[in-house]
């Protein structure tokens, strides 16, 4: 895949695997830096690059058709992410996800339209996008999936309304989520969000 970059190991059907997706203005080079911090040796990072360096041009709370063609192309970016690497024998018990805020939107909106037994998943300051909650998008049942999400409050993007409405709908689908609201922290990730991360998703 051309959007593609990849770091780590080959892909294998042993792999442990990070989707890594960045934020609005970013690059796949910049989400995977944050793995430096994270306890993910022997891990295959995989970073898709959203074209333009966005995954969508408004507010992940506009109607989704205001967000159309681009949030869809986006989702299927991730779609086709995930089935190359599940082409390799990657198990979904084996992928993990790790966005920060508009990637933090499209992981937590990905993940719940497909929802599974996976590794882990990551959002940083990042909820269910659309100017609503479209709950007959999302389906499946999490089985336990760890999930970590970190947020400010307040936030200028991201409302904590939004995120805890994606907690009470992850956790009616069986995700076992710890959720953390900063006050006053800067849209960014800090310190204690990466130490929970080790803790909670990595096992550190």
């Amino acid at each position: 895949m051309n959007n593609l970059v990849i770091k780590g190991p080959p892909l294998s059907p042993e792999s442990k695997v990070l989707v890594m997706v960045h934020g609005r203005g970013a690059a796949a080079q910049d989400i995977l830096s944050i793995a430096n911090y994270l306890n993910v040796e022997g891990f295959t990072l995989v970073a898709p690059q959203a074209a333009g360096h966005t995954w969508y041009p408004y507010s992940f709370l506009a109607p989704p058709a205001q967000n159309e063609p681009s949030l869809s192309s986006s989702l299927q970016v991730i779609t086709d992410t995930i089935n190359h690497v599940k082409e390799a024998g990657v198990t979904d018990e084996n992928i993990y996800f790790l966005g920060f805020s508009q990637g933090a939107c499209l992981v937590s909106e990905y993940t719940t339209r497909n929802a599974t037994r996976y590794g882990g998943i990551i959002i940083y300051t990042g909820g269910l996008i659309g100017d609503r909650i479209y709950t007959e998008n999302y389906k499946g049942s999490f089985n336990g999936t760890s999930v970590f999400i970190g947020t400010s409050n307040p936030d200028f993007h991201v409302p904590v309304e939004r995120v805890e409405e994606t907690v009470k709908i992850m956790e009616s689908m069986n995700a076992k989520i710890t959720l953390r609201i900063y006050d006053g922290m800067p849209h960014t990730i800090s310190q204690d969000e990466i130490t929970l991360t080790n803790q909670l998703i990595f096992g550190e």
